[in-house]
């Protein structure tokens, strides 16, 4: 047998070692960036892949929050609060399929950057809203909310980031939650709000009315 031939079996027990560690260390990455609540991609495994798919000029990014979630966890505990999430985002997955993504911002807020083939987002996210109000199979039918939802169309803001669309559409999802405390005008199948209450004291009242999609 040459000296080549020697060399490359006795390294074949170390190659396949390396093998085997690199496949545990990808699988460790991946369930670091899993939450393990609701199986979403964590901030940093949403934040790669959103930032990938916002190459795409149809792509639109979402936040949703849950309504009254203190509430919920208060008067039916923690566990009653952990279903209402582990559904919202099985729906929130399933309804943004493999061509986008999902997760789990921290706490009741998931984020979403969903792929518009058809040019319909206010249509989408209306079928999306509805969808994670409807109650939980199971569930105490005591237990139930609705999900506030933001949405800025990510071509509309060519010049933002992925954190400055999230601003965006945080604002959206603020004023959708806050009701009576923002303004809301629709026009041409936009709802254009600007926001007072929780995201004013942060960001400063906007002034320039930023196109934004509402949903509530």
């Amino acid at each position: 047998m040459s000296t080549v031939a020697t060399a490359l079996l006795s390294a074949l027990p170390l190659m396949a070692g390396w093998a085997v560690h690199v496949r545990w260390l990808s699988a460790r990455l991946n369930t670091a960036r899993r939450d393990p609540l609701t199986g979403l991609r964590t901030r940093e495994g949403f934040t790669r892949r959103a930032t990938a798919l916002l190459k795409d000029s149809r792509a639109i990014v979402v936040l949703a929050d849950v309504d009254r979630f203190k509430h919920i966890n208060d008067a039916f505990g923690h566990a009653a609060g952990d279903a209402l999430l582990k559904a919202t985002a099985d729906r929130l997955a399933h309804h943004v399929g493999r061509t986008g993504v999902a997760g789990r911002l921290g706490g009741d807020e998931f984020a979403a950057v969903v792929i518009d083939d058809h040019g319909t987002a206010g249509d989408l996210l209306a079928v999306l809203h509805g969808v994670l109000a409807r109650p939980i199979d199971g569930q105490d039918p005591d237990v139930r909310t609705t999900v506030s939802l933001g949405w800025v169309r990510a071509a509309d803001f060519p010049a933002e980031d992925l954190s400055g669309l999230l601003r965006r559409a945080d604002e959206a999802m603020y004023a959708a939650k806050q009701g009576r405390a923002g303004l809301r005008r629709a026009g041409l199948g936009w709802l254009f709000a600007t926001v007072t209450g929780r995201r004013a004291g942060r960001t400063g009242a906007r002034t320039d009315a930023p196109v934004v999609g509402v949903a509530a």
